[in-house]
C-alpha cells in the first residue's frame, strides 16, 4: 500500500469574498510524484517526471500563462524533500490504518457533439476517491487503446478528481469502455459508452418539428380570434 504525502496551498482573496483560487500541489508516494499549479480550477502547469519536462495544458482559447525557466528543476528539488518527509511519515505512521475511499462517481462523455467520421475526444471523469491516483484504461470494441490522464486534483471534501481522455473517430456500432482501478475497489469499475446510443434518431427530430409546427399554428389561430374578438367589442 502506497503512502501519499501531499502539500496544498493557495487562496487569493479580499476579506470574506474570494476573488481567485490559486492552487499549488506538491506530493509524492513510494513510486510516483506530483507538482501542479492551477488557477480557479484550471490546470496551468504540471511536472511530467517521466518525460522530465514541464507541461502547460492550457486550452488555445485562453490567455496563455507561461512559467519561468527553472520551474521544472524546482519541482524535482521539491520531490527530493517530499521523499525525505515521506520516509519520516512512514516510520511515524506505520501502525496507523490507511484511509481508503473508492471513487463515488465515474462518468464517460464526449467533449463535442458526436458526428460520425469526425474526430472527437472521449472523457472519463472519476471523482470522490482517496488516496490518489486512480488507474484508468480504455478499450474500443474489446481491444485496449491508449489514452491520457491528468494529474489528481483535490476537491473541497479532501477527496480527489482525475480525468482521462481518448482521441477517437466515432463510427456507428463502436463500443468504448473506461475501466477504473483503485485500492479501495474490490473489483475494476467499468463504464460503457456506445456510439449508436448517442446518435439522435430521425423519429424524435420529426416529432419535435411536428410539435413545433402545431404549436405555432395554435398561437397564430389564437391571435387571430383575439383580434376579431376585440373588433367585435
Amino acid at each position: 500500500m502506497k503512502l501519499l504525502l501531499l502539500l496544498v496551498c493557495g487562496i487569493l482573496g479580499a476579506s470574506a469574498q474570494v476573488l481567485h483560487e490559486d492552487l499549488w500541489i506538491s506530493g509524492c508516494s513510494d513510486s510516483d510524484g506530483e507538482e501542479m499549479y492551477s488557477l480557479d480550477g484550471e490546470e496551468l502547469w504540471y511536472a511530467d517526471f517521466k518525460k522530465k519536462t514541464g507541461v502547460e495544458p492550457q486550452p488555445p482559447f485562453v490567455d496563455h500563462t507561461s512559467y519561468v525557466e527553472g520551474t521544472y528543476e524546482g519541482a524535482v528539488a521539491n520531490q527530493q524533500i517530499c521523499k525525505q518527509n515521506l520516509r519520516t511519515c512512514e516510520i511515524g505512521m506505520k501502525d496507523l490504518p490507511l484511509e481508503l475511499d473508492p471513487p463515488s462517481n465515474v462518468v464517460v462523455y464526449s467533449r463535442d457533439e458526436v458526428e460520425l467520421g469526425e474526430q472527437n475526444t472521449l472523457i472519463c471523469h472519476v471523482s470522490g476517491f482517496y488516496p490518489a491516483p486512480v488507474n484508468v484504461s480504455w478499450t474500443r470494441n474489446g481491444e485496449e487503446v491508449s489514452g491520457t490522464i491528468n494529474v489528481p486534483y483535490p476537491s473541497s471534501d479532501g477527496t480527489f478528481t482525475q480525468t482521462s481522455s481518448l482521441q477517437f473517430v466515432p463510427q456507428l456500432g463502436d463500443l468504448y469502455s473506461c475501466s477504473v482501478e483503485h485500492p479501495a475497489l474490490t473489483e475494476v469499475q467499468t463504464k460503457i459508452w456506445d456510439v449508436e446510443k448517442t446518435q439522435a434518431g430521425v423519429g424524435p427530430a420529426v416529432f419535435c418539428g411536428l410539435g413545433l409546427t402545431v404549436g405555432l399554428l395554435g398561437v397564430a389561430a389564437g391571435t387571430f380570434f383575439l383580434i376579431k374578438g376585440n373588433e367585435c367589442s
